[in-house]
């Protein structure tokens, strides 16, 4: 009778038998179509737009000349390598500083970075830029400075933020198992800050794009050139082009950031369904 009673309870499995687990729910995927085809789809909406309304305008012989030649290609070619080459110098002093900077030696310093980050954003760029044209003269690299100077400070402080964030405790088992203090950022910390630390680079990306539109004020030439040109010669369409293919790399720039952000995440911070 009690092995009976006991089967019962069991709920009439077989002696020896155990409870199967439940099988592991299948985890969303982090790219979804909709995330892949929703930007792309407006943007090839908006330059089509662009194409047709081009096909019917009736350009006259300045705005021709403006357009032609290469023109167009060449100012967006300057466009991305600003972008380029001001994000990658972006990264290479902001996150290395944002982590010495969490260390206990350098933490007193945090306050004086931070604010001479926000000194380079706080001031407007036009104004900053002149006044590297003043010191260095004319040419790339004062709008490539500019640029930096204002985009460091997102990184920067997300880099910061993303550190300080951590779980205590978890750092402090990372140290009880044998890992040295490279070991426990470049193993723990960092990759637990990921999330932040790409945030920061996504704004810093946009932000490069439409600073350097700027740069045509200091010789660095870029699709600031198409817009100054159409403003100046009072020509719609070269202020078009210009400001269309602006908008379009700047939607794009963001659309490849935020596939990156969900790529690169660890995943193990990703929640459970």
């Amino acid at each position: 009778m009690e092995g009976r009673a006991f089967r019962e309870e069991g709920g009439g499995r077989p002696d020896g038998a155990e409870a199967s687990p439940p099988p592991p729910a299948a985890k969303p995927p982090r790219v979804t179509w909709q995330k892949l085809t929703f930007r792309p789809a407006v943007l090839i909406a908006l330059l089509l737009a662009t194409w047709l309304w081009f096909e019917q305008a009736d350009l006259d012989a300045l705005t021709r000349n403006a357009l032609s030649n290469g023109r167009v290609s060449k100012a967006l070619w300057q466009h991305i390598e600003l972008t380029v080459i001001s994000t990658f110098f972006v990264l290479i002093i902001a996150i290395p500083l944002g982590i010495l900077l969490t260390r206990r030696m350098f933490r007193r310093a945090t306050p004086v970075a931070m604010a001479l980050a926000n000194m380079g954003q706080a001031t407007p760029a036009i104004g900053l830029l002149a006044l590297l044209v003043i010191w260095l003269g004319i040419g790339r690299r004062a709008a490539l400075i500019g640029i930096i100077a204002y985009a460091v400070l997102p990184v920067l402080a997300n880099t910061i933020a993303g550190l300080r964030a951590n779980d205590p405790t978890l750092l402090e088992a990372a140290r009880g198992i044998g890992l040295s203090p490279l070991g426990v950022l470049g193993r723990v910390e960092l990759p637990l800050a990921v999330p932040l630390i790409l945030a920061g680079v996504r704004t810093a990306l946009v932000l490069n794009v439409g600073t350097a539109t700027l740069a045509t004020f200091g010789g660095g030439g870029g699709l600031g050139v198409l817009i100054t040109t159409g403003i100046t010669s009072q020509r719609m369409p070269v202020l078009v082009v210009g400001s269309v293919l602006t908008v379009a790399l700047a939607l794009l720039v963001d659309w490849l950031a935020s596939l990156a952000e969900l790529l690169l995440r660890p995943r193990g911070l990703e929640a459970g369904p």
